[in-house]
């Protein structure tokens, strides 16, 4: 290897993991190179959180592990080394403002993804990163079981250590177009197949070109497989001119993408009154239907349900929509019972994983030492990020996950090499 190199560390990928791998190991005095392929860095970033950026949430370490499933204890390492409280205080020390929302979910005081951008790249740059852009690598080199550097285009990079930190498969448009995973897949790394996470979903048997546009804020809604419970969230979702989106759909999407993969059926069932049990409802039925007795079912259901959903309701319990409120009976009453609980919604497919907002599989983080995020096959490469199998719902933290994972790559590879 070049000695010039010997004290290089090159980042592949300039989102929130590569750039916070670059600025910490250009902190620790590493000489370190970012390779970019797309014009500028944290493009991803700019846009999440609908241009809010929801960098984290204030969720302790338990908690915050829960949300990525099984894989959940590979990151309590890198959440012990930094986690959101030394985030924030990085942020706050580059001059972003934050505030806490409903369910702890922290945003720039702001509301602008490009402040946290702006500060994140002054950041990276004052600490002596070089951050070349429209650079794409081509393939890793490996010397003797050792990494020695890349190559991009016919030139070689030489450095003694490389973060792999080239995103996932979502958001193609932004550099994630998945070339990473071929990267880790030629260094003898498996990679767990890709697929889209916290995605939309797209439904059949209903009338989606009605209901386009529609959002209910507060749902319960359960997930079921192969007739199955899977799995409950509730919150806000919104129906889209092929389905349904929206937090709570998106929190439940990664099951529903892996039983449609298997050929499963798929199926929701939205509690549209999830603050009233069955004797309460019924009560309210009753009471609605007396004191407005002489109206025909279709007006006294708009009390109850947006005008969109009167019609569905009225034609999947197959009650008559000029029924007057007295007449109704009790079978009938427990049939709009029953849907108003259980509104049925048969899910056919989901959006492309380009559409995703996040990518489950990736690099088996079993092939990943979770104390310096470094290969188990490769020694001196290290993964940071969406690249790897690690996906979380919404809320903050597949961010949080992407800033930890960076931190502690761009720490080990510069302490290794200094």
């Amino acid at each position: 290897m070049d000695s010039s190199a010997e004290n290089r560390v090159i980042v592949i990928g300039g989102g929130a993991a590569g750039i916070m791998a670059a600025g910490i190991a250009a902190t620790a005095g590493a000489e370190v190179l970012v390779l970019e392929k797309m014009p500028r860095t944290l493009l991803k970033l700019g846009i999440s959180g609908k241009g809010r950026c929801n960098i984290t949430n204030t969720a302790p370490v338990p908690e915050f592990i829960t949300h990525f499933g099984v894989n959940g204890r590979f990151l309590r390492q890198a959440f012990h080394r930094f986690f959101s409280s030394e985030l924030l205080t990085l942020l706050e020390q580059a001059g972003v403002k934050v505030i806490t929302e409903r369910g702890g979910r922290v945003f720039p005081a702001s509301g602008k993804a490009m402040d946290v951008v702006r500060a994140l790249r002054r950041w990276t740059e004052k600490n002596g990163a070089d951050i070349q852009t429209g650079i794409g690598v081509d393939a890793l080199l490996i010397h003797n079981g050792w990494i020695s550097g890349v190559r991009c285009a016919g030139t070689v990079y030489p450095a003694s250590r490389v973060i792999l930190a080239s995103g996932g498969a979502s958001y193609p448009a932004t550099g994630s177009t998945g070339e990473g995973y071929r990267l880790a897949q030629e260094a003898g790394h498996h990679v767990i197949t890709p697929r889209p996470a916290l995605v939309p979903l797209v439904s059949s048997g209903i009338d989606n070109a009605t209901l386009n546009g529609l959002a209910l804020r507060n749902a319960g809604v359960r997930l079921f497989v192969a007739g199955k419970k899977a799995a409950d969230a509730f919150g806000e979702l919104a129906f889209t001119p092929d389905g349904v989106a929206g937090p709570v759909i998106l929190s439940l999407s990664l099951a529903a993408v892996d039983a449609l993969q298997a050929e499963q059926t798929v199926r929701l069932e939205i509690d549209l009154k999830p603050a009233l049990d069955d004797k309460k409802l019924d009560a309210r039925l009753i009471r609605d239907f007396a004191k407005r007795s002489h109206e025909p079912l279709h007006s006294i259901l708009r009390g109850l349900l947006p005008q969109e959903l009167v019609e569905i309701c009225l034609e999947q319990t197959e009650v008559n929509p000029e029924e007057l409120g007295h007449s109704v009976t009790a079978a009938q009453r427990k049939k709009l019972r029953h849907w108003l609980k259980h509104f049925s919604v048969e899910i056919s497919a989901h959006r492309p994983i380009q559409e995703a907002i996040v990518t489950a599989g990736g690099v088996d983080v079993r092939e990943v030492d979770p104390r310096s995020m470094e290969s188990r096959i490769v020694p001196g490469l290290y993964f940071a990020g969406e690249i790897l199998d690690l996906q979380a719902d919404t809320g903050g933290y597949n961010l949080q996950a992407a800033f930890s994972t960076g931190w502690l790559a761009g720490t080990s590879a510069a302490v290794n090499i200094i």
